[in-house]
């Protein structure tokens, strides 16, 4: 399968919080759009890594994405080596997408990093046809990805360009709470995480209204890119 948009997390739930709004933007346009987790989340305060698997795989047929698979990696040390790259290769390889996000360039955790500069570098390596790579023993060939865009996560990073998401924000928050394990749950009798407190669950309405008002929207997503945003016109910006 073929996608348009390939979005990598570190864990399940990095993807909706940081843009699963674009994401149902652009599967509402007719895009094919595909997900894969690099861990299972199995270090995170509450829940369990089968419970995020479940809540992942609800997220996932919210937001309407045609595919989602989970590559187990050890959350907390996996690291971006040989070993890893190539696990990402396959699936760049496999989904061949025009575009991948992936996480922050820099963030609160040390996986959004991690995983921001694994994915980056896959991509370029990818697209290189010395590396061999095969799937159930059927070889695969070489693709690169026209882009690579990185989604806001804890910090607040000054974005490259946003994304229009009025009329999508609804199913972001639907996606989101999909993770009843991992946000603000009142009656959750388990430890209080960063993440867990409803000043952290109102802030991603905040931050969307926040940078739909630098642009005039009612609702946007904020990205940062490690090269220049090229339009073939400048009318393509209105």
């Amino acid at each position: 399968m073929k996608l348009d948009i390939l979005a990598f997390g570190a864990h399940p739930d990095d993807v909706e919080l940081g843009c699963a709004g674009t994401l149902a933007k652009e599967i509402a346009n007719g895009k094919k759009v595909g997900i894969i987790d690099l861990t299972q989340g199995e270090l995170g305060t509450r829940g369990s890594a089968e419970l995020r698997m479940v809540e992942a795989a609800n997220a996932g047929k919210i937001i309407g994405v045609s595919v989602r698979e989970n590559l187990k990696m050890a959350d907390g040390f996996f690291a971006n080596d040989k070993a890893h790259q190539l696990e990402i290769i396959k699936m760049i390889r496999k989904y061949q997408p025009n575009m991948v996000l992936c996480n922050a360039l820099r963030d609160r955790h040390i996986d959004h990093g991690k995983g921001s500069s694994l994915v980056s570098d896959a991509c370029f390596l990818s697209g290189l046809r010395k590396i061999e790579t095969e799937i159930d023993g059927v070889s695969q060939k070489a693709w690169r990805p026209k882009l690579v865009y990185h989604y806001m996560q804890w910090k607040d990073d000054k974005p490259d360009f946003v994304v229009d998401i009025t009329g999508y924000l609804d199913i972001k928050i639907e996606a989101i709470k999909a993770y009843r394990s991992q946000f603000y749950d009142p009656d959750s009798k388990e430890p209080e995480t960063p993440i867990t407190s409803k000043t952290f669950y109102d802030s991603l309405t905040y931050r969307s209204e926040d940078l739909g008002r630098m642009v005039g929207v009612k609702y946007a997503e904020g990205f940062t890119t490690e090269r220049y945003v090229a339009v073939e016109n400048v009318s393509d910006l209105i």
